[in-house]
């Protein structure tokens, strides 16, 4: 069988370093899955240099390979830079779906007693993001306008997804759109949740408003999972509230996925691109106690797309082991311990060792 392929897209300051360290974790004496890298400089002196070609080439290996794990990058604040690569990237690989998990970590206390994982799953594409804007007029009566945009494929998709993965984790799907208020734009999402509920009877829906959505998270205690499928802008906003809810962002993969016309007959993505949601840490380069706990999850989510019972067990372990070790007071300065990077990593890949021949042996 011919080893996987992971387009590796290197970053900058701490993204490049965690990334190293989430490498570290998926080598083959780790594993025991044979993966092939393919690597591309994402940093942001290479994209200057490339004029942003490195990014579409990234993209096009990805679309070739299917696999793609991506470090944090800087993105520059001067017009006419090279500005972020996440766009690039999206569109380049079509994009549809952008999934991120929040969860309970060991040791770290949440917000209102949470403790099921929250799933939010918003569009990849579209919305606020992109959207056409300009201004008219002078003085106190210039006004500005937005012209944002959705599509029925991309709200099928977002909704599609949530469905399957709730019934996948045994959650619910809540939540939702304003679309009391905005029944044409808005209402576009509901009715495909609405479709999808329909076709996935088996699965607790409790459809609610975004603002309502928000509310109810903080007092939300129940013990099954939530998916809260969003609008782009709403589910970014939803993403870093969810983290946070946790009690820090470092337990939390992020996922960008990418399916063929025909996917509701499996729905099994064409493109996985998996990251961490934080940035590069600046402050924290260098010194060898940035966390990389989300970066290690991402691996490991990325690994669960992967169809081989070797990577599907692997994948496990590793979600295991990193948990395990936060729990066993093995944790970098944010999560209250004293591990540097590189020693939360070595005890994470003896973890994922120790379970894996362990569960060899069953």
């Amino acid at each position: 069988m011919t080893a996987p392929t992971i387009v590796v897209l290197e970053g900058d300051q701490t993204g490049q370093e965690l990334l190293a360290q989430a490498l570290r974790v998926l080598d083959d004496s780790v594993i025991d899955v044979p993966l092939a890298l393919e690597r591309y400089d994402l940093s942001l002196e290479h994209r200057r240099e490339t004029a942003n070609r490195v990014v579409l080439d990234a993209a096009a290996a990805m679309v070739k390979h299917r696999y793609g794990l991506k470090a944090a990058t800087i993105t520059p604040e001067q017009p006419g830079d090279v500005g972020s690569p996440n766009a690039l990237l999206r569109k380049a690989v079509d994009g549809k779906v952008i999934v991120r998990t929040g969860r309970k970590l060991p040791r770290v206390r949440p917000v209102a007693g949470i403790h099921a994982p929250i799933t939010v799953v918003r569009m990849a594409v579209g919305d606020a993001y992109g959207a056409e804007e300009w201004r008219e007029g002078e003085g106190s009566r210039e006004v500005a306008h937005r012209t944002e945009t959705i599509s029925r494929d991309i709200c099928r998709f977002v909704a599609e997804y949530a469905f399957v993965h709730a019934e996948r984790i045994g959650g619910r799907v809540f939540g939702g759109p304003k679309y009391t208020v905005s029944p044409i734009y808005e209402g576009m999402l509901k009715e495909e949740m609405d479709a999808a509920a329909a076709r996935h009877s088996g699965v607790p829906y409790e459809p609610q408003l975004i603002d309502a959505t928000y509310a109810l998270l903080l007092s939300n205690a129940g013990d099954d999972p939530l998916v809260i499928p969003s609008l782009n802008r709403d589910g970014d906003c939803l993403s870093d509230l969810v983290m946070q809810l946790f009690g820090s962002i470092a337990g939390a993969e992020s996922l960008l996925l990418s399916f063929p016309e025909d996917a509701e007959a499996s729905f099994t993505p064409k493109v996985v691109m998996a990251e961490a949601p934080h940035g590069t840490a600046p402050r924290l380069f260098g010194k060898d106690i940035a966390n990389p706990l989300a970066m290690i999850l991402a691996a490991a989510a990325l690994l669960s797309y992967i169809d081989d019972r070797r990577a599907a067990n692997a994948s496990r372990a590793i979600y295991e082991a990193a948990l395990e070790t936060v729990h066993n007071g093995v944790a970098t300065p944010d999560l209250g311990g004293s591990a540097t990077t590189t020693e939360f990593t070595d005890a994470t890949i003896e973890g994922v060792k120790r379970k894996l021949e362990i569960w060899s042996t069953i």
